[in-house]
């Protein structure tokens, strides 16, 4: 296929995407020999219309020197002139001349005063993320805090105070919040399963949100597990892989985030001694708890790290921990987690002005801070780009 048809079908994507008939297209294409027919099959399983229209063009471009004039010639014959003509006058169309990108540096102004310091930000288009739809995406809240009597895991009090914030947080955030109470752990999972199949097209993110007990699991990309009312552990790289680009088409290439307020273990962290001791933040009344659990390994054939071959890194994925692996979790029966109360608050905070990482940071320096024993939330991050929420 000549350059210039390949820049047609990409000037003509979004159109296409969206006006596109695909139904009408396959038979033909698979007919005049663009396409054989387990091609047309691995399309049409892209997901929505859309999809499909969107990884026919990326595919088509891949089709040899014919591929283009017979694919105008199909959408004259179903109907769709329109689209044939709108990619020949792309065709004839020059190309665009790259124009410069401006990285002058930006002096930011925080909450409307001066820093002491300049804060000097270099920053283009092609670096942030967009979130330009309202709503920006879905937020899914699942909130376990009563456990089933077998289970031996206790209630989560403070639980329904950390779903609250974080309610009202990503609706001032822009999202459209879905919560869910108490689930069993294939409740959990179809509940997620259900917003991984919605169309996602016309938005810009996804957020998950797990409050509940936890656990180590043996895993490959991302470590830990969360329990459902029943006691049954979810690996977090399960919850995680049914939003990636395989199994969620029409997330490809959109920030999808996951903030785990869970243990990672039972060890409890008492810290070590520096020179410059943290502030001493104990928790009143005794009503500290922790949302550990033990340890349970899937006897027989357990993944050992070097017998397992690497899996690709999903993208425009960043998953949030409450604490480091194999540690506990503090949660407070007035105030809810510490890690979610404190990233309420930064969120509230900065949200405004500051990319996602550096709220984290935020986070984890508040959170290391506190406390008789120790927890410093981290993330396992494979975002492409800086992600900036957008505020009402």
């Amino acid at each position: 296929m000549e350059e210039s048809q390949r820049r047609a079908l990409r000037r003509g994507r979004a159109r296409l995407v969206a006006a596109l008939r695909v139904a009408p297209l396959w038979e033909p294409l698979e007919h005049r020999g663009v396409f054989t027919r387990p091609m047309v099959e691995e399309m049409q399983s892209a997901g929505s219309r859309g999809e499909q229209a969107r990884q026919l063009l990326i595919d088509l471009e891949t089709r040899g020197k014919q591929a283009f004039p017979v694919f105008l010639s199909i959408l004259r014959d179903t109907g769709q002139g329109d689209l044939a003509d709108m990619l020949i006058e792309e065709c004839e169309f020059p190309p665009a001349l790259p124009h410069p990108v401006d990285l002058r540096p930006v002096e930011l102004d925080l909450h409307g005063e001066k820093c002491d310091k300049r804060c000097l930000i270099v920053l283009c288009a092609c670096q942030v993320y967009e979130l330009k739809s309202d709503p920006c995406g879905y937020c899914l809240i699942l909130n376990n805090v009563h456990f089933s009597q077998d289970s031996h895991l206790s209630t989560r009090d403070g639980s329904d105070v950390d779903c609250k914030k974080l309610e009202k947080r990503f609706k001032a955030l822009r999202f459209h919040v879905l919560t869910q109470r108490n689930l069993k752990a294939w409740d959990m999972v179809r509940e997620l399963q259900k917003l991984a199949e919605l169309d996602h097209c016309a938005l810009d993110c996804c957020v998950v949100v797990i409050l509940s007990h936890g656990c180590q699991t043996s895993h490959i990309q991302f470590p830990g597990g969360v329990y459902g009312t029943d006691g049954k552990p979810i690996p977090i790289e399960q919850i995680v892989n049914y939003f990636n680009g395989s199994n969620c088409p029409s997330l490809r290439g959109k920030p999808k985030l996951f903030f785990i307020q869970a243990c990672g273990g039972d060890q409890r962290d008492r810290g070590f001694v520096v020179d410059c001791p943290s502030p001493r933040d104990e928790a009143p009344g005794g009503s500290l708890a922790s949302d550990a659990a033990p340890f349970q390994s899937t006897p027989g054939n357990v993944d050992e790290p070097d017998a397992v071959a690497c899996l690709p890194t999903p993208s425009d994925i960043l998953v949030s921990y409450s604490t480091f692996p194999g540690y506990v979790s503090w949660r407070e029966a007035s105030s809810g987690s510490w890690y979610v109360e404190t990233l309420d608050n930064v969120l509230e905070q900065y949200a405004h002005s500051e990319d996602l990482l550096s709220m984290l940071l935020h986070v984890s320096h508040a959170v290391s801070a506190k406390g008789r024993y120790k927890q410093i939330p981290g993330c396992f991050n494979f975002l492409r780009k800086k992600f900036f929420f957008t505020c009402k």
